[in-house]
């Protein structure tokens, strides 16, 4: 039967008026309940539905429902989770929003696909946003804008050079040989961190007195992230937090979000800081006399007549200097510079409800305290996130980076002719400047004149990277009671790394050595992971839930790291083939490394959460590639405060949380192979074997730990608590075995001993006013880590510095990892420890009448010994500032080198340090429809420091982070910190800030 025209369209309307009325517009403004203006970004959504919004910059918000709809819930970092009743038919819901002052509504990452409420979490996760990072004082690299933030860290500036150089240890000593920094992950995408050296030693000739670490100086690659762009930052210090992460984590994971776009109109966002940079800290010269300057050259008492004539050489010296007004403070001319510092930032960012992104390009430009070094690095990066349907999710990120850092010539050498060596020995009268032809004198007091190989050698690092990634999310299965997510995710990490250094053949050590160097390196590495991952989430009811995940992931890695060195150079020339003598070294590794994963975590009446997992890892690099090894993981929380019987209104939250977990650290590569070394023998080409023997049972170190701990807040959050303790212990540690000569090798690879760090943690937040004209955040943490050898299976042996005379790190069953040993009077004795005794931030920020904000960092470091072989040279080469003070009746400069005791020189390096301050308003504006808001602010790095150390900067290394291991340089270790040889000197900066947002 068909029905007439006029019916159809009846029917028509009836079936448009139901479908408009099963939807329902719910729209209103969102503000904060104290201050009263707008929220932007706060995430409104149906329960049990993909279905929701953002609000806009005015904080308001517009929402289609289905019909029938109950409640919304709405949620916004640093706000504390809120859900909203709807009554029947309404269509303006206007909301206030209280401060999540403990955090407790925070969402934490606990696993590869999986995370949950801060209130709920077993272990101790360190999060810093992007304010924390970068709102403050920002730093010159990323690595360094963590240093004093993160409870259970020490993070040292290995060199102050352009470019960085940063070391971080979380939770103590992790390994000896084997891979001591933390993973880092950003946006899903595995991010390498290597430090590549650039052949200096081949001038230097620092690694020829018998220590195996490289010592080239060279950045870390994370320094190539830029800070600007993150918009968060977790750090799983420990096993049981990291233990999802396997045979990768045994160091920490370090989880970094970069910002995202949000629906609304595209909003424009331009930065720009311009500032300075100087020298931190000078140690000084010393101020000579006639009497002093001929000493340089031996005593008065000397009958002989060569040195005799060196002292009256010497005095005419310093009487001509001394009338012609020519005594020069090297030192201060050399470091003594005025940096500019540029960084030019703009972002873009906006979208619709299905498709947002954000656009970020940044400058970074930064000259350093010495001539001809400085740093640039320029970053573009895209985030596209796109809803393909209600279903299915799509986000894709891109990031390039090019940079450049021109890091100058520092650090220990054995041929006298970086800066701080060749000045320990050089005096203030003798003239290194340059004639009115350019002509350099020779130094007579050293084996370089500093000057001039300060401004005509070149020691630059380029990079050119790119990091992609996309995650794919698919709601396979969803109802009232359950949901199925899969979460496909791939990642990948390229760089070409460049390095060029060149020393021409005119300079004062070429002439008689090796007529010229041109040392060129190319490293192109690639680094990709891929996951996938199903979750499933099951709430039965709203007092029981369960979420299920399994997965499996694949990593892989390839490095190719080629530097040829020419010598003999053509006048002028820096190409490698205008050169009498070339070699060439060339490294290349791969590895590929599998693992799979089940994790249940289940949260009863919201009060306890209990979490179990265990992963299958296998990887390349083991001596058996094919096994399997198994990391398990559990953990445990109760929040008191959400259990019926708890009747205490003013404690907001109780809890109590422990946790269990392993991870572990793949042997360093090639040490299940005994490598080749090439040879030339009557000009035929060959291979020899290295002395350093492989081990093809090889195992991974590995690391449980068991963690415990009470966090509590009262007053509505404004006082809260974190306490930790946690029990880390390391097993089958890598280290190398002497061997009898009878077998042809000197050393072999083995798992040869355990270690134990145990430590606590605490942090301390208090808000002690509140209102909408004033409000003062303060956050104290305080950390200690204690490490201890508890087995070694090999005699103790001295590791990680120069020698017993000198002061070395010494392995030793039964004592600290981190002990300093040296010999007094011919006995070797313990002299000191690189451990801190404790480590505390003081990180405060007020806010007056809205617009003015003042934010500071304190970072106080007790205790942790270095070896300070700065001022020994300097005391050998006559220089030292004090060297004409008396001690026992001798001048000091003498005193100290001839004592033969190594305690002098291992000296306590604890300091108080302003890290950061800042001062920032925000212009407030009426009636303006272009620009949204206009920021200003003044800041401050490093400008204030409280230490007793007499070197450059309490916070050293000579030996860098981790390395690349290669058959010649052996990687580097876990105890090269705390070493102190002529670094380049620590800087301090100041910032004037602008930004404008349209």
């Amino acid at each position: 039967m068909l029905l007439p025209k006029s019916s159809l369209l009846v029917l028509f309307c009836l079936c448009s008026t139901l479908a408009l009325f099963a939807q329902q517009n719910i729209s209103g403004k969102i503000k904060d309940a104290v201050s009263g203006n707008p929220i932007p970004g706060v995430t409104v959504r149906v329960p049990n539905v993909n279905k929701g919004t953002i609000s806009d910059a005015g904080g308001a918000y517009t929402l289609s429902v289905p019909s029938g709809t109950s409640s919304l819930i709405l949620s916004s970092t640093g706000y504390k989770t809120k859900t909203i009743s709807l009554a029947p038919g309404a269509s303006v819901v206007n909301v206030q929003m209280e401060e999540d002052f403990a955090r407790l509504d925070e969402i934490v990452v606990t696993g590869l696909a999986t995370t949950v409420k801060r209130s709920n979490l077993a272990n101790a996760v360190a999060t810093i946003s992007g304010k924390e990072l970068n709102g403050v004082a920002p730093a010159q690299t990323f690595d360094a804008a963590l240093s004093g933030k993160v409870p259970g860290a020490l993070i040292t500036a290995n060199s102050g050079a352009p470019g960085g150089g940063i070391s971080v240890k979380l939770r103590g000593i992790t390994s000896i040989f084997g891979n001591s920094q933390p993973l880092y992950v950003v946006d899903g995408i595995f991010f390498n961190n290597s430090s590549i050296p650039a052949g200096l030693n081949d001038v230097t000739g620092a690694a020829t007195a018998g220590n195996p670490n490289n010592q080239d100086n060279p950045s870390s690659r994370i320094a190539d992230l830029n800070p600007e762009d993150i918009e968060n930052i977790e750090i799983l210090k420990g096993a049981s937090a990291a233990a999802m992460y396997g045979a990768k984590a045994a160091a920490g994971v370090i989880i970094i979000t970069t910002k995202k776009g949000k629906a609304g109109k595209t909003k424009i966002s331009v930065n720009q800081e311009v500032g300075f940079t100087k020298v931190r800290h000078l140690m000084g010269v010393r101020t000579f006399t006639p009497e002093t300057a001929a000493d340089l050259a031996g005593p008065s008492t000397s009958a002989d007549p060569s040195v005799l004539a060196a002292r009256a050489a010497n005095t005419a010296m310093y009487n001509k200097a001394k009338s012609d007004g020519k005594l020069y403070d090297y030192e201060k001319e050399v470091f003594g510079e005025t940096g500019l510092v540029l960084n030019s930032s703009v972002s873009l960012s906006g979208g619709s409800e299905k498709t947002t992104f954000y656009l970020a390009g940044n400058r970074r430009q930064e000259a350093g305290i010495v001539k001809n070094t400085g740093y640039l690095n320029n970053s573009i990066r895209l985030n596209v996130d796109h809803k393909i349907s209600d279903r299915v999710s799509l986000g894709v990120t891109t990031n390039f980076i090019n940079s450049s850092a021109d890091r100058g010539l520092t650090n220990n050498d054995n041929n006298g002719i970086t800066y701080g060596v060749a000045l320990s020995s050089t005096p203030s009268f003798v003239e290194l400047h340059p004639n009115a032809i350019g002509e350099y004198p020779r130094n007579g007091f050293a084996a370089s004149n500093p000057l001039e190989t300060r401004d005509r050698m070149i020691n630059n690092e380029g990079t050119n990277r790119f990091v992609g990634g996309g995650n794919l999310e698919v709601h396979l299965q969803q109802s009232e009671h359950s949901t199925t997510r899969f979460i496909g995710r791939a990642g990948v990490d390229y760089f070409n790394y460049k390095t060029m250094a060149l020393f021409p053949r005119d300079l004062q050590f070429e002439e008689n050595g090796a007529q010229g160097n041109s040392i060129q390196g190319t490293t192109n590495n690639t680094n990709t992971n891929l996951g996938g991952f199903f979750v499933n989430t099951f709430t039965p009811s709203d007092k029981l839930s369960l979420t299920s995940t399994v997965g499996a992931t694949m990593e892989t890695g390839f490095m190719d790291n080629i530097v040829t060195s020419a010598t003999n150079l053509v006048s002028g020339q820096s190409n490698l083939d205008e050169s009498g003598n070339v070699t060439t070294r060339q490294f290349r590794q791969k590895y590929r490394d599998n693992g799979m994963f089940i994790q249940e975590d289940l949260s009863l009446i919201e009060a306890l959460t209990l979490s179990g997992g265990v992963r299958f890892d296998r990887s390349s690099n083991n001596g058996d590639y094919l096994k399997y090894y198994v990391f398990p993981k559990g953990s445990f929380s109760w929040n008191l405060t959400k259990m019926k019987f708890w009747n205490i209104d003013k404690i907001d939250n109780l809890k109590l949380r422990a946790a269990y977990g392993q991870s572990g650290n793949v042997p360093p590569y090639s040490s299940k192979f005994t490598a080749m070394l090439s040879s030339n023998i009557g000009g035929f080409p060959g291979i020899l074997a290295d002395n350093l023997l492989g081990n093809p049972a090889i195992k991974p170190e590995r690391q449980t730990e068991f963690e415990t701990g009470l966090d509590i807040s009262i007053l509505n959050g404004r006082v809260s608590l974190e306490a930790t303790y946690y029990n880390k212990k390391i097993y089958d540690i890598l280290l190398r075995h002497s061997l009898p000569g009878s077998t042809g090798f000197a050393t072999e690879w083995k798992n040869s001993g355990d270690l134990k760090n145990q430590g606590i943690e605490l942090g301390l937040t208090v808000i002690p006013v509140n209102t909408p004209n004033f409000k003062w955040t303060s956050n104290i943490n305080w950390w200690r880590n204690r490490s201890k050898v508890t087995k070694l299976l090999i005699p103790a042996f001295a590791i990680g510095a120069f020698g017993n005379s000198l002061g070395t790190f010494y392995l030793e069953e039964g004592q600290p990892a981190t002990q300093i040993k040296g010999t007094v009077g011919g006995v070797l004795k313990l002299l000191g420890d690189a451990e801190p005794k404790f480590q505390m931030s003081f990180f405060n920020e007020l806010t007056i009448f809205q617009n003015f904000s003042l934010r500071f960092l304190i970072h106080w470091k007790k205790g942790g010994d270095n070896i300070n072989l700065t001022q020994l040279l300097t005391d050998l080469g006559g220089t030292t500032v004090d060297y004409d003070d008396m001690i026992k009746g001798q001048k000091v400069g003498v005193y100290r080198p001839n004592a033969g005791d190594a305690s002098i020189y291992v000296q306590d390096a604890s300091y108080i340090r302003i890290r950061e301050i800042g001062l920032y308003y925000n212009v407030p504006l009426k009636n303006t429809k272009t620009i949204k808001a206009i920021r200003l602010g003044i800041s401050a790095n490093n400008f204030f420091t409280w230490t007793k150390y007499v070197g450059y900067d309490p916070e050293v290394s000579n030996f860098g982070s981790n390395t690349i291991t290669t058959s010649q340089s052996r990687g580097s270790n876990g105890l090269s910190t705390g070493v102190d040889v002529t670094p380049f000197p620590a800087s301090k900066r100041a910032s004037f800030h602008v930004g404008i947002d349209f």
